[in-house]
C-alpha cells in the first residue's frame, strides 16, 4: 500500500476497505441507480472524524458519478439536467447558509416518509415536469445534501416515476448528483473545511469506483426492465424504513 493513500486515522487495512467499498457500491448504483451512496456514507463513517465526513464522502461520490456520466452519457436527459444545474446554484448558496440547522432524527424521519411517498404516490411523467419543475427540485435536493450527503434514494424515488426508461433514470442520476457534489464541495471548501489530507486517497477511491461503474452499467443493459422496477421499489421501501427506524429510535436512546 503506498504511504501517500494513507490519511490520518486511515491504516493499511482501512484504506483497502475503502478501496473495495468504492468499487462495489459504484458497481451496485450503476446496475440499479442507488443504494452506494448510502453504504459508501456508512463505512466512512467508520474512520472518518465527523466533521470530514459528508465532504470527502461528497468528493468521493462526485467522482463515482462523474464516472457514471461518462459511462452512460447517450442516455443521459440532459434538457432535464441544464435546469437542474440552475435551480442547484440557488440550492448551494442557500443550504451554505443553514447547513447545521435542523437535527438529524428530524431529518431522518422526514426523508423515511418522504421516500415512502415518492415511491408510492405517482408523479407527473419527465415531459409534464418540465424545465421548471426540474429547476426547482435542483434547489430542494441541493439543499438537502448539506445537511444529509447520500440523498440517492430521494432522486431515485422522483426519477423512477419521472423516466420509463431504466439507462436513461440511472444517466441522468448520475448527472444530477454530479451536480449536487460539485457544489456541496464548493459550499464545504468556502466554509474552510480542509479536504487535502485526504485527496490520494480519494482519487484511489475514484478510480476504483470507475471500474465499478463500468461493471455495473454492464449489469444495466442486460436487466429486464419490469425486474429492474420492483427490484429498485422494494430497495427503496427497505431504505425509508430504515431511516425511520433512525429517525425514531437513535441509538443511545
Amino acid at each position: 500500500m503506498p504511504e501517500a493513500l494513507l490519511s490520518p486515522g486511515i491504516g493499511p487495512g482501512a484504506a483497502l476497505i475503502l478501496l473495495a467499498t468504492s468499487f462495489l457500491t459504484s458497481a451496485t448504483t450503476a446496475a440499479f441507480g442507488l443504494g452506494g451512496g448510502l453504504a459508501m456514507l456508512a463505512v466512512l463513517g467508520l474512520y472518518l472524524p465527523v466533521a470530514l465526513l459528508i465532504p470527502v464522502h461528497g468528493l468521493v461520490q462526485l467522482g463515482s458519478n462523474v464516472g457514471r456520466v461518462l459511462v452512460q452519457w447517450r442516455k443521459v436527459a440532459w434538457w432535464a439536467v441544464w435546469p437542474f444545474l440552475g435551480g442547484s446554484l440557488i440550492g448551494a448558496a442557500l443550504g451554505a447558509q443553514f447547513v447545521v440547522a435542523l437535527p438529524e432524527a428530524v431529518l431522518q424521519v422526514s426523508l423515511g416518509l418522504f421516500i415512502l411517498v415518492l415511491t408510492y404516490v405517482p408523479l407527473p411523467r419527465a415531459g409534464r415536469m418540465g424545465r421548471a419543475g426540474f429547476a426547482g427540485f435542483g434547489v430542494f435536493m441541493t439543499i438537502l445534501s448539506m445537511f444529509f450527503g447520500a440523498t440517492g434514494p430521494v432522486n431515485a424515488g422522483v426519477f423512477a416515476q419521472t423516466f420509463d426508461d431504466r439507462e436513461t433514470m440511472v444517466g441522468t442520476m448520475a448527472a444530477t448528483t454530479a451536480i449536487q457534489h460539485a457544489l456541496k464541495g464548493v459550499a464545504f471548501f468556502s466554509l474552510g473545511v480542509v479536504f487535502s489530507p485526504y485527496v490520494p486517497l480519494t482519487a484511489a477511491m475514484i478510480a476504483t469506483g470507475f471500474a465499478g461503474t463500468v461493471l455495473g452499467t454492464r449489469v444495466l443493459k442486460r436487466l429486464d426492465e419490469t425486474w429492474f422496477r420492483r427490484i429498485l421499489k422494494g430497495v427503496l421501501t427497505v431504505l425509508a424504513f430504515d431511516f425511520l427506524r433512525r429517525g425514531l429510535f437513535p441509538r443511545g436512546s
